[in-house]
């Protein structure tokens, strides 16, 4: 399938590519010979108002229409076959297997929302009439849930197909009734391109109003701003940075209408060793953060990268565990980041923990080429940690911090430092529990997912994920980005009282 480089405008393919910018191959470090737009405020704006025009009738689309546009959409995605993934393993480093799982967990997500719909699981409440009741008779009261309009969303650089251009912020979005504007990420445009392709065949065979969906290209970030400050967007989507999120955030508040703006910026993801767990499995447990750790790069939302162990310098258990880590780390070989501008701030970010005083280089992975990053370990104490802000920063990429703390009051007084985040885990065992019910008790108000005794690594697509967390983790504590809560993010409750029938939605008619 030819890559056109162009934005795709309600149905429509526009932009001038002359003069824009070249997506980058990861694997060959080597600029795409396609060149792509950066879309023009009118496009932008024709995007917008498309959806709004839109929305009036895709808002109200039966649920069984809509769970069978987003089916359409993943059998879609599917007929891409190898060309999709081939293009985004070019465009991001990451290998065939992490693109195939991510493109069945992309499909996956549009079938969850899909069976949900169909099951009548978003219809609402209703409490009939209760003429008896005194002393003033109850009336005819429903609640149900309005699409909010048109949803700005923004891609992920590390997750191309899952947090792009169909993942979970579009899949919820169109679920709710909401048509979409989606920016792509500079970082994987023509895989953007190919599934964008892949709804526009979906709005097709549905018979739908072609404003459901745009797709918008480009490096300038007067689009972002000219997104979530147009008046027609009710509300944005976004995954990435803390700096660009609250960027954006600060935009959003200027509005004469402030919208929902559900961000996920960062995350450390702190793994708590328990004092029994590093005695009996120091070994394994290391061995198994590091593996976590060099997932994709450790280009995670969900990575670990504070590992807190309790024991002196001079204890076996301790010495055990550093020494095992140490050992497997060293053995990882060097990756490609997603950016090259990612790699620069990786590199950046390593260097400068070298330089910070009472902490130290455990181990580094082997070294690659210059295009490639190494894996690092380091190691501090808990005084270090505790007045050492960059430290309880998030690295992207595979570097961890392992906190020695003395004893579990120091490891209590750690997690009164934290920042929110979107998952921690607590390894231990029987023995362990005790502590672990006092770690967990604070734990629980820093994070959005707990997890115990394993790792914080991948996200279960399912009606019981919470995929959010404490700021920085996300903006909007009270929501998740994953699994079929997310659809509420961008739908509101409406209650009709002694309306006739003739007058009610659907699912709300007795």
């Amino acid at each position: 399938m030819t890559i056109t480089g162009q934005n795709l405008i309600a149905g429509e393919w526009s932009g001038n590519t002359q003069g824009g910018f070249k997506a980058f191959n990861a694997q060959t470090h080597r600029a795409i010979d396609i060149e792509f737009a950066d879309a023009t405020e009118l496009e932008v704006n024709t995007a917008i108002a498309r959806a709004n025009d839109a929305f009036t009738s895709y808002s109200q689309l039966s649920a069984t229409k809509r769970a069978a546009f987003l089916r359409a959409i993943g059998a879609e995605i599917l007929a891409l076959g190898d060309e999709l993934v081939e293009t985004a393993c070019g465009e991001t480093g990451l290998p065939a297997m992490r693109i195939q799982g991510e493109r069945g967990r992309t499909i996956g997500q549009l079938g969850l929302f899909a069976d949900l719909l169909e099951s009548g699981e978003y219809q609402g409440v209703i409490e009939q009439a209760n003429n008896d009741r005194q002393p003033l008779p109850k009336p005819d009261t429903r609640l149900g849930y309005l699409p909010l309009g048109v949803v700005g969303v923004f891609a992920a650089s590390n997750f191309p197909l899952a947090f792009s251009t169909a993942g979970g912020d579009t899949a919820s979005a169109l679920a709710a009734g909401c048509p979409v504007v989606m920016k792509a990420h500079a970082a994987h445009p023509a895989t953007a391109e190919l599934v964008a392709r892949a709804i526009l065949k979906a709005i097709e065979s549905c018979d739908l109003d072609r404003g459901v969906f745009s797709l918008i290209q480009g490096k300038n970030y007067a689009i972002a701003t000219q997104i979530v400050t147009h008046p027609a967007v009710k509300a944005v989507g976004f995954t990435g940075s803390e700096r660009v999120g609250m960027i954006l955030q600060a935009q959003i508040h200027q509005r004469a209408e402030p919208i929902p703006f559900y961000g996920e910026l960062g995350s450390i993801n702190p793994q708590f060793i328990m004092p029994e767990k590093l005695a009996r499995d120091g070994a394994e447990i290391a061995q198994g953060l590091v593996a976590s750790l060099m997932m994709g790069q450790g280009q995670f939302c969900t990575s670990p990268g504070v590992w807190v162990v309790v024991g002196s310098e001079d204890s076996a258990d301790y010495q055990t565990f550093i020494s095992s880590a140490s050992e497997a780390l060293a053995q990882q070989a060097a990756g490609v980041m997603l950016t090259p501008a990612m790699c620069a701030g990786y590199n950046k970010a390593v260097e400068e923990r070298k330089t910070l005083n009472c902490v130290s280089l455990l181990a580094t992975g082997q070294m690659g080429n210059e295009q490639e990053c190494s894996a690092t370990l380091f190691v501090t104490d808990l005084a270090t940690f505790a007045t050492t802000p960059l430290l309880q920063e998030e690295v992207f990429g595979f570097s961890a911090l392992v906190v020695r703390c003395a004893d579990l009051t120091e490891m209590m007084q750690l997690v009164s430092l934290l920042k929110g985040n979107l998952t921690a885990s607590i390894h231990g065992l029987e023995n362990d529990l005790s502590a672990s019910k006092t770690l967990s008790l604070s734990l629980a108000h820093k994070v959005g997912r707990l997890i115990y005794n394993q790792m914080p690594t991948g996200v279960e697509v399912c009606t019981s994920m919470n995929h959010g967390g404490p700021f920085p983790a996300s903006t909007n504590i009270r929501t998740t980005s994953v699994g079929s809560e997310a659809i509420t993010r961008f739908r509101r409750p409406i209650c009709y009282q002694n309306m006739p029938t003739e007058l009610l939605p659907s699912l709300l008619k007795s």
